[in-house]
């Protein structure tokens, strides 16, 4: 049996950096998360630098608000 996940968009960062903070936020609460935007450049993302249209985190929808309260209790 397979079941299909919906995706929620938790937040858009500027860089892929910044992203990569809040996933690793996430992740080590057990969260499974998905980074959309533009694919990270030769040098990685420590060179990308801002993003046009930003870098999206995305988590399973009912996880949704427990994602946002993770990334709101670390700002």
């Amino acid at each position: 049996m397979t079941h299909d996940v919906r995706w929620a968009s938790v937040a858009t960062f500027a860089t892929g950096f910044e992203a990569d903070l809040a996933r690793a936020t996430l992740e080590s609460e057990g969260l499974l998360v998905l980074i959309r935007g533009p694919q990270v450049g030769l040098f990685g993302a420590g060179f990308q630098g801002t993003v046009g249209g930003g870098v999206e985190l995305l988590v399973p929808s009912p996880e949704l608000e427990r994602a946002r309260a993770l990334l709101d209790r670390d700002d």
